[in-house]
């Protein structure tokens, strides 16, 4: 008899909490963006509540306005590496960009996670858009969303090759023969593409995943094309369940396309969960929340989403008539429909529109008891429009905090998530199986040797 399905919950730890406003409030420390003990304590209550993973964005390139809100933040995998020695069992996924590094380099850094986490690193691929991240890195702007992704693949196959690039039993460490590794088993990749040349062989053995979970998080046409052939686990931004429900079945279906068993791919959606022990508490510091925002500042990133003037955005009137297309927006393509139709859809005033985007930018907030945000999640879980869910806490730590300790246990109460961990891997804790080596696997005699 199979084991009923299970959900994947990964906690997305930004700063002091996903609201923008959140560290205003008395409870936040406005420095603990840059305190590595403020994760290793999050990290800890992930695990502590059995959670699957936490997950740090990450961008080359200041994001907004530093005077308004904690913009500054720490390499990501640097803080995974910190994380991992604190802990023994959740999963430790990063943002790292492929517009802005190169496969080697960025292979070397993630096997070295997985190494020292002894197995527990995951890379969420992302491309890059923004003349002001270009000009970072000696460009004037970044190649057209087609060509980004173009490169986003071949890196991909070239830090699968460099992970390859060892056996798993190459090293021997034979102290009698005076042999440490099988060179045989230790192979140049020769790589030569449209956008990368590189020799390898990786100056890190084969790592205890084989190679970190690949996360995705792109819902364009072009980011669910490379999701549906690359991704492991998929982040999301999802308003309704007809809109989650309907990207669960087309990314599932076009992984199949592709001869993928669509349950490898996991499919996680964001919610900004904002828990009250009663509903009106929950209320009262959502509207809290949004009493904070600067309402100017948050214009002004709005128009600049949109590629428009601020004075064109009036606050207590709707968006103009006349946007850009999705065809004409470089970055966050699928962002920029969501946020378009949100408004659109609920006829939402400028101002609305701030307080709705200022939780999650986009992602669901939901304000509610610990029961009330168990029913959404499982609501959604049950009706194929996740396989878990990308839980991002308004305000950290308590959020996070009263996530675990509240919600949590009615999941587990329900049979929907593990009381305790049963495997010791971030590819374990998703029910995926360690990658074969596609070069001992292409070798009939890899095994005799």
């Amino acid at each position: 008899m199979t084991a009923p399905k299970q959900l994947h919950l990964n906690a997305f730890l930004m700063s002091v909490g996903h609201h923008e406003a959140a560290w205003r409030l008395p409870e936040s420390d406005p420095h603990a963006h840059i305190d590595i003990e403020h994760y290793v304590a999050l990290a800890r209550t992930a695990e502590r509540g059995k959670l699957d993973s936490i997950f740090f964005a990450d961008s080359p390139v200041l994001m907004g306005d530093p005077g308004r809100r904690p913009q500054g933040k720490l390499e990501p995998t640097v803080i995974l590496t910190a994380v991992a020695v604190q802990t023994s069992r959740i999963g430790l996924i990063a943002t790292a960009s492929t517009s802005y590094n190169d496969p080697y380099n960025l292979a070397r850094r993630f096997a070295s996670v997985d190494w020292v986490s002894r197995g527990r690193a995951g890379w969420n691929i992302v491309t890059t858009a923004g003349a002001d991240a270009a000009r970072n890195f000696g460009l004037d702007d970044t190649p057209e969303h087609r060509v980004r992704y173009q490169r986003a693949a071949e890196f991909v196959e070239v830090a699968t090759k460099l992970w390859d690039s060892w056996s798993d039993d190459a090293v021997v460490g034979d102290k009698e023969l005076g042999i440490h590794a099988d060179a045989a088993k230790v192979r140049s990749i020769g790589h030569r593409g449209e956008f990368f040349a590189v020799d390898g062989p990786l100056n890190v053995p084969r790592s205890p995943q084989g190679y970190p979970l690949l996360v995705q998080a792109g819902s364009s046409e072009n980011g669910k094309n490379f999701a549906a052939r690359y991704a492991e686990a998929v982040f999301t931004a999802q308003q309704t369940f007809a809109d989650a429900h309907a990207f669960y079945t087309d990314l599932k279906d076009r992984a199949r396309r592709l001869g993928r068993d669509p349950e490898t791919v996991k499919i996680l959606p964001g919610i900004v969960p904002v828990i009250g022990d009663t509903e009106e508490e929950a209320l009262a510091l959502d509207a809290e929340l949004a009493r904070l925002i600067s309402p100017e500042y948050a214009r002004a990133q709005l128009a600049e989403r949109f590629k428009l003037p601020v004075e064109a955005l009036e606050l207590d009137r709707e968006l103009p008539a006349e946007l850009p297309s999705e065809d004409e927006i470089e970055g966050a393509k699928s962002r920029f429909t969501l946020i378009v139709e949100l408004a659109r859809r609920e006829r939402l005033t400028v101002r609305e529109l701030i307080t709705r985007l200022g939780g999650g930018r986009g992602h669901r907030t939901v304000a509610g008891t610990p029961v009330q945000i168990a029913d959404t999640i499982e609501d959604w879980f049950r009706r194929g429009a996740a396989d878990g869910f990308n839980v991002m806490p308004a305000v950290l730590p308590s959020g996070l905090d009263r996530f675990v300790d509240r919600v949590v246990p009615i999941l587990q109460e329900r049979g929907l998530f593990r009381t305790e961990y049963t495997e010791t891997t971030l590819r374990g804790h998703y029910g995926l199986d360690r990658p074969a080596n596609q070069y001992d696997a292409a070798d009939p005699l890899a095994a005799a040797r």
